[in-house]
């Protein structure tokens, strides 16, 4: 090679080592004519840590901050404070992918209820047809379980020695009534002292509806005055067999069960209310009450009757007394009832801005022009489109309210670009959201008041065992990511 293109080669070697200077970091944000010096490098959840390169934090995998000579902020070091999972969307794609917001508000809401019931009759028209006394039956109607009958219906008949004396004290009761007083005083007939003939027949009367004989039956022994064989049994009302517990020739003994028969005119529905429900309902509300997939219906207002807890199904049982006309509702149907309810004032948002997953539930705060930030969130009820939030909203919040799905799966993969792959927690000391099971793995994990916190690095660990008691009952990740600059400024000078 001669000499000509050794020098040759050697200015183009200077000239590339000249710029390859130039191109570096450190070089560039010292040298560039207007550009701002850079000191050092810090971790921006723990100042201590210095670099003098541009990097990640070696304990929590955060993206390092320059520090400049003329102690300005570093460009996006908001956007560095913000939690994991953070999204930012341009105007175009917010469209495209039809990313909406909206504003949480807290308000009343009216609710409906549809709730599934159950036909019972009415206790106060239930009646029970039973003995007075032994003796056997000797015959029945055909009437049935599940046949209607009508008031002083013939049932069937019994014998039993034991109303022979009531009857024929009753009929000599008519006797002495129907004589004039002065043959009585003649006959030498008296009445018992503080009463008159005409009451003692009365008590007769009563004796005999006390052993089960008829009005009907009694009356005819007051015309004929002939004792009869046996004693008919007649229906109290009109209504519906429940129960037959007869049969001819059957012997039964005092107080056995021949019949119970149930008046339809009005019957209750017993409906299933949930706990959360039962302020909704009130006494005097009124309710449809109608058979599944038929239009027709009948109304029924909720009893004075406060709803009691049953244990097999963990539901209150609601009660709704009901006109029953036709006896179109018969004991045990199901029938569909729905009432109308009023919820008080809460903090409401549309079922479609919450992300929920199981134990976990998330809605996206906006936090600036196309930036959303995943917060977490307890509920309460849901009715219809719209679910009450009971902690992690305030009224007045912008939140995603539409296409939260694809907001949702953009903010997973920045999860997991910030090293928070499974459930997320909020490092109590600097705000920091961290991996549950990586913290568990580096042993970053501290038990305190029957509650576990997670850290980001051995540094916050440290710290919060020095004093639980000032991090745990709001430190700098009490609320995270509501005050980027608050955290920051907790992180770096509450020490």
């Amino acid at each position: 090679m001669n000499k000509a293109s050794t020098l040759a080669l050697s200015s183009i070697l200077v000239a590339g080592g000249f710029l390859a200077g130039r191109s570096l970091p450190g070089s560039a944000a010292a040298t560039a004519p207007g550009a701002r010096k850079v000191l050092y490098w810090v971790d921006p959840m723990h100042p201590a840590y210095r670099s003098d390169r541009p990097g990640t934090a070696p304990d929590c995998g955060m993206q390092l901050e320059p520090v400049f000579a003329d102690g300005g902020p570093a460009p996006g070091a908001a956007a560095a404070l913000r939690p994991a999972g953070t999204v930012t969307m341009g105007a175009e794609l917010r469209q495209l992918q039809g990313v909406r917001v909206g504003t949480v508000e807290r308000a009343p809401g009216a609710q409906g209820l549809r709730l599934l019931g159950r036909v019972v009759p009415d206790e106060t028209r239930v009646y029970t047809v039973n003995a007075a006394m032994e003796g056997s039956l000797r015959a029945l109607s055909g009437v049935t379980t599940g046949s209607f009958v009508r008031k002083d219906e013939w049932l069937g008949s019994f014998f039993s020695a034991d109303i022979r004396t009531p009857l024929q004290a009753y009929i000599t009761a008519l006797d002495v009534q129907d004589q004039d007083p002065l043959a009585r005083a003649r006959n030498g007939v008296s009445v018992a002292a503080g009463t008159s003939a005409s009451r003692s027949a009365q008590f007769s009367v009563e004796r005999l509806r006390g052993m089960g004989m008829s009005s009907r039956q009694i009356e005819e022994l007051r015309r004929t005055r002939d004792i009869p064989l046996t004693i008919d049994i007649r229906s109290p009302a009109d209504g519906l067999v429940l129960a037959r517990n007869a049969s001819p020739g059957q012997k039964f003994e005092k107080g056995a069960e021949w019949f119970r028969i149930a008046n339809l005119e009005r019957v209750w529905i017993v409906a299933d209310l949930l706990e959360r429900d039962a302020a909704l309902v009130k006494p005097g509300a009124k309710a449809r009450v109608a058979f599944p997939g038929e239009p027709a219906s009948l109304t029924g207002t909720v009893s004075a009757v406060p709803p009691w807890f049953d244990p097999a199904s963990r539901t209150l049982k609601l009660r709704l007394e009901v006109e029953n006309r036709g006896a179109a509702l018969r004991p045990d149907m199901f029938v569909d009832v729905e009432l109308a309810g009023e919820r008080p004032a809460a903090t409401t948002v549309p079922v479609d801005a919450l992300v929920d997953a199981g134990l976990r539930k998330t809605v996206f705060v906006e936090r600036g022009e196309g930036t959303y930030e995943p917060r977490r969130v307890e509920t309460g009820w849901r009715s219809g489109d719209r679910v009450e939030i009971v902690r992690g909203l305030d009224p007045g919040e912008r939140i995603v309210v539409s296409g939260t799905f694809l907001v949702d799966s953009e903010s997973q993969l920045r999860s997991a670009a910030a090293g928070v792959h499974g459930a997320a927690a909020t490092d109590p000391v600097c705000g920091m959201e961290v991996d549950e099971a990586r913290a568990r793995a580096a042993g970053n994990v501290v038990e305190h008041d029957g509650k576990r916190w997670s850290f980001c690095s051995e540094t916050c660990r440290t710290r919060f065992q020095a004093t639980p008691e000032r991090w745990a009952t709001g430190g700098a990740g009490a609320e995270p990511g509501r005050d980027a600059v608050t955290a920051r400024s907790v992180r770096e000078g509450g020490r």
